[in-house]
């Protein structure tokens, strides 16, 4: 009997040619697009406070802003999100995420609770929350923002922090563990929220052990908009006047 010939594998994709740099750079781009837009929807009178619709507009579009230079950074210099960021959405990485972002839920939610004990509710309440501190929402703007709390934002942050600053320090052949330690610090300082730097920590590290156990980023996408999820619905209620602040 003749033996078939094994079928050719096609070559591994080269290494992608971007790392801390890429990362600095999309830092830089939600930044300064942050003070850009900020600066363009001001109120021509001083004394007047933004709207809360404008503010949503200049807390939502730098990151949109800083995810589209991430993923075009995989274009222009590597292999595109699906190899450079090991982007899937499978049903094992909705499976690993939904785990990991259970637990997650239940320690932030202690944690928090603890968290709100030391330094009072006041401080402890994260600046998307406080958006909605005294304000009605009309409904739109309201679904808006849980949907962007509880779906979006998550993606968009896990593509640069679990994605591109991930692949950046795997780049300089860092270990696992110390990828995953230094990527989730850096998520919780980058949020500029010095009072909850410490929490944002502890939400950060289920989220990044979906990311190490998977190898892919679809897992800590989903551990990651778990983990909102209640947040997100909270914000919802108070923006609507359901549930008092």
């Amino acid at each position: 009997m003749a033996v078939e010939p094994e079928a050719e594998q096609p070559p591994p994709p080269p290494a992608h040619r971007w790392g801390i740099g890429a990362f600095l750079l999309v830092e830089a781009a939600l930044l300064l697009s942050a003070v850009f837009i900020s600066a363009i929807l001001q109120p021509s009178d001083s004394g007047q406070p933004a709207g809360v619709t404008t503010i949503l507009v200049g807390s939502i579009l730098p990151v949109f802003i800083a995810t589209g230079v991430a993923l075009l950074i995989t274009r222009i210099r590597g292999n595109g999100p699906k190899i450079d960021l090991r982007w899937s959405y499978s049903r094992a990485d909705f499976k690993i995420g939904l785990k990991f972002g259970l637990i997650g839920l239940v320690l932030t939610t202690i944690a928090a609770m603890a968290w709100t004990r030391i330094v009072g509710e006041q401080n402890a309440t994260s600046a998307f929350s406080a958006l909605v501190d005294g304000h009605s929402l009309p409904i739109s703007a309201a679904i808006v923002m849980f949907l962007y709390a509880w779906l979006i934002g998550p993606m968009c942050e896990e593509i640069i922090f679990r994605g591109l600053l991930w692949g950046a320090l795997e780049r300089l052949q860092w270990g696992r563990w110390a990828v995953f330690a230094l990527s989730t610090a850096v998520f919780a300082v980058s949020h500029l929220e010095p009072l909850r730097t410490s929490l944002l920590i502890v939400i950060g590290i289920p989220i990044g052990l979906a990311r190490l156990y998977s190898g892919r980023l679809g897992a800590s996408v989903v551990a990651h908009q778990v983990n909102n999820f209640l947040p997100a619905l909270t914000v919802l209620l108070i923006s609507l006047g359901v549930m008092a602040p």
